[in-house]
């Protein structure tokens, strides 16, 4: 292992070479000064060139961070992720067709790198079959240049499968906190673990460079070898920024990294709104021991509701970057987490999202149609990507989709617990057709899946002939503030009901004594068998 300059790893790249990179969304894990230096001898050098971008979660700022710094004509010539949406410049170079671009579920991805690592022909996976995923829709592409053949149908013992191909790799961009002199590298100061043993087996396999930044050295044999995350072994070269950022929003935050845990009341709580609201009907899916999984967007306030609500040690909240209990994070560093209880690899997360271990899922939504259909990845050049929507959406037993009915300028409040729409939102979500599938409702329906919509106003659910209304909020139309703002008519449940009047009050719900309330669920007929015994009194 050699100890390098960021600027002297950026030379080891070569035109047309596949950049694996490390991270996930607002700079957890992110190798931020090597894809700088790229950047920087691109602009002094216009080299290298051709280069295929390789992350299993977007990476970036939003801005001109992450990704972006790859974000030129000539030096990118493919992005491979699971969303473009944190690298806006690939988005804009994808739009415009100037890239080949394919946004991947990010559970794929993820478990492909042990796929490449091990030599194995590719990965098999009913993630993605009847979505935008599946060649027989677009495949993944989101620009026209974007050539078809990474993912094929195949049938395997009388059922569908997709089968996605390794991506050829010459170069990881990795990122620890401490490297010995012998390149162990450990990651005690990370907020997510991501796939870095992965990708570093997968590089070395290829023949390709393992290149790591780290924020700091240790002397050779003085790093406890069961925190080593990414042998010595596997290691070509090592890049040290002392000023590396934990995230992108936070320089570091000892709790991200589960070296301390905060009081419960450290977790800000939302502010009362449309999104709490939308939170807190969600909420009321939970029962005690819920193993759940927290998506990006609204969805993610819901580990704030559960911490307010007393909440937080009845259910185990997950996300997919491999936080296990605790309060996933809102806002910009979403994607760690506060006091959870274990954090594990990414590629095993997805192992045990795909093996149907989520009882229920949050996830948020941006378009349904009137089957149930779910679009949150595109939206005419508006390329946002799925993250791990597919993985999730698909195997979870029961889905709670949130959002607003309508978006835009929408102003919504109450008074005395009545909905008041003081405007209307602009764009309507509940729409004819769908421009990309994210999750496929005759999926769900033929799997048995139970999926709820959470609106500001209604609550729909997947009925036998699509989606249908179940619930309004006090103060609700169904005609006029409802119906009239769909792209469709959605069946009335003839049970249709008000929402709880306690979600409409900025004081506390009580939610805690309802979901106490509420009988545990077993996964496993045995267990449940063993405890019904128990508590009948019957001796082991």
């Amino acid at each position: 292992m050699e100890r390098i300059s960021a600027d002297e790893a950026a030379k080891l790249v070569e035109d047309g070479d596949a950049i694996l990179i490390s991270g996930s969304g607002g700079g957890h894990a992110v190798p931020e000064a090597l894809l700088a230096a790229v950047e920087r001898r691109f602009l002094e050098e216009n080299k290298p060139q051709g280069l295929t971008s390789v992350s299993v979660v977007g990476v970036g700022d939003r801005a001109a961070l992450g990704a972006s710094h790859l974000a030129h004509e000539g030096l990118l010539h493919r992005a491979i992720t699971s969303a473009l949406v944190d690298s806006p410049g690939l988005v804009l170079l994808a739009a415009e067709d100037k890239i080949e671009a394919y946004t991947f579920p990010q559970g794929v991805l993820s478990q492909l790198m042990r796929d490449m690592a091990a030599g194995r022909p590719g990965l098999l996976t009913k993630t993605g079959l009847h979505t935008f995923v599946d060649p027989r829709q677009q495949g993944a592409r989101q620009s026209p240049r974007t050539p078809e053949g990474f993912v094929e149908v195949v049938d395997l013992a009388g059922e569908e499968w997709l089968f996605f191909k390794p991506v050829p790799v010459n170069v990881a961009f990795l990122r620890g906190t401490t490297a010995d002199e012998d390149g162990n590298i450990t990651m005690e100061e990370e907020a997510v673990l991501g796939e870095m043993l992965a990708m570093a087996q997968a590089t070395r396999r290829a023949g390709g460079i393992v290149v790591v930044q780290v924020k700091r050295m240790a002397r050779r044999g003085t790093l406890p070898a069961k925190h080593v995350k990414i042998p010595g072994i596997l290691v070509d070269f090592v890049v040290v920024d002392t000023e590396q950022r934990q995230t992108y929003a936070t320089y570091y935050d000892p709790s991200y990294s589960g070296e301390l845990r905060i009081p419960v009341e450290g977790i800000r709580p939302l502010p009362f709104g449309p999104r709490k609201v939308i939170v807190r009907r969600a909420a009321m899916e939970l029962f005690p021991g819920a193993i759940c999984n927290l998506g990006a967007g609204i969805s993610t306030g819901l580990s704030t509701v559960a911490a307010e609500e007393g909440l937080l040690d009845a259910v185990y909240l997950t996300n997919e970057q491999g936080i296990i209990g605790g309060a996933p994070i809102t806002g910009r560093d979403s994607g760690g987490g506060q006091n959870f209880a274990a954090m594990i690899e990414q590629p095993a997360q997805f192992d045990f999202y795909d093996g149907g271990g989520l009882d229920v899922a949050f996830l948020s939504f941006a378009e349904v149609d009137a089957q149930g259909n779910v679009n949150v990845s595109r939206f005419g050049d508006k390329i946002i990507g799925v993250g791990g929507f597919i993985n999730i959406s698909s195997n979870a037993r029961c889905m709670v989709f949130s959002g607003t009915l309508t978006a835009g300028e929408l102003d919504v409040g109450w008074e005395q617990g009545r909905t008041i729409i003081r405007q209307e939102g602009r764009h309507r979500k509940f729409v004819p057709m769908l421009e990309q599938i994210c999750y496929s409702a005759s999926m769900a329906r033929a799997k048995g899946q139970t999926a709820f919509f959470v609106t500001e106003r209604a609550v729909f659910t997947i009925g036998e002939h699509g989606l249908e209304l179940i619930e309004i909020a006090p103060g609700i139309d169904v005609e006029r503030d409802v119906i009239a703002h769909m792209g469709f008519r959605p069946a009335v449940s003839k049970a249709l009901k008000e929402m709880d009047a306690r979600i409409f009050d900025p004081a506390l719900m009580g939610l805690g004594a309802d979901v106490h309330g509420k009988a545990r669920r077993y996964r496993s007929e045995r267990v449940a068998k063993w405890h019904n015994s128990r508590d009948g009194g019957v001796q082991r």
